[in-house]
């Protein structure tokens, strides 16, 4: 079995066909899918689609492209949000500079008061960290140093010494279509150093598809074309990496009930 640890089923992309594209994961080996919040004002709709769906499981976070929009939603907002049912993790949240540095210390306001969300809640931190190696290894070291939390470098393509300063923190990364992308050597690089114990393997969908299907709509299906990108990568047997990196997502997100579960070796 494998999961696809983070996926945008609420996008307008998958709405007219959300139940076909959630029976192509499963005709592919995929037992579980994460649904990923960007806007807590419209958190109701990505709980929906977790709640419809057995093996769909959600988060609950503002992307800090949106954090201009959420500055006013409260700490006890999010901790009394995160009680749902299959809400398993916080985020994703982070800091974004690549589209506009106009917002940077709303960013950081909101990401601030997600950090604090997953000490209390003891809920795993999702982190989209894009142009901004810097302040967030600087952020998490601070804050990690005040309490820890539990966090995942989500959809990693970022510098190295960011990968290496997470893996001090005990993070665990998780690796996206980009992986497959022959081009992507700083992306290859910190698969190779992060220990496939520490791994998760996602989609993003429906964006990042991977080669084979680079350029086109994503969607969790092709998670299983990253996860052999992944063994590629770090010479391993396709199975250990299905295997260890379906591990690493129960450990990470113990929230889920992992019995629900058991067609899948370990």
């Amino acid at each position: 079995m494998l999961v696809d640890s983070h996926c945008h089923l609420d996008f307008p992309d998958f709405s007219s066909e959300l139940p076909q594209v959630i029976q192509n994961a499963h005709d592919a080996g995929i037992g579980i899918m994460t649904t990923i919040n960007t806007r807590i004002k419209q958190f109701d709709e990505v709980h929906k689609i977790a709640q419809t769906y057995p093996h769909v499981f959600c988060t609950l976070g503002t992307h800090p492209c949106n954090a201009q929009d959420e500055t006013d939603i409260t700490l006890e907002h999010i901790l009394k949000l995160a009680k749902n049912d299959k809400v398993i993790g916080l985020g994703e949240a982070g800091l974004d500079y690549f589209h506009d540095q106009s917002f940077k210390t709303e960013q950081k306001k909101v990401f601030l008061t997600h950090i604090e969300a997953a000490r209390q809640t003891g809920l795993p931190l999702v982190i989209h960290s894009r142009d901004a190696d810097d302040d967030m290894a600087d952020m998490l070291m601070s804050e990690m140093k005040q309490a820890e939390f539990k966090i995942l470098l989500h959809c990693f393509s970022s510098g190295i010494e960011l990968c290496k300063t997470g893996l001090d923190l005990n993070a665990y990364v998780s690796f996206s279509g980009i992986v497959s992308f022959k081009n992507a050597k700083n992306v290859h690089e910190a698969a190779k150093l992060v220990p496939i114990e520490r791994i998760l393997v996602e989609t993003d969908a429906p964006y990042l598809a991977p080669t084979p299907f680079r350029g086109k709509r994503n969607e969790p299906a092709y998670v299983v074309h990253t996860a052999e990108a992944l063994a590629n990568i770090k010479q391993l047997d396709i199975k250990k990496v299905h295997n260890a990196t379906t591990r690493a997502f129960f450990e990470l997100f113990s929230r889920v009930p992992e019995q629900n579960y058991q067609g899948w070796e370990l």
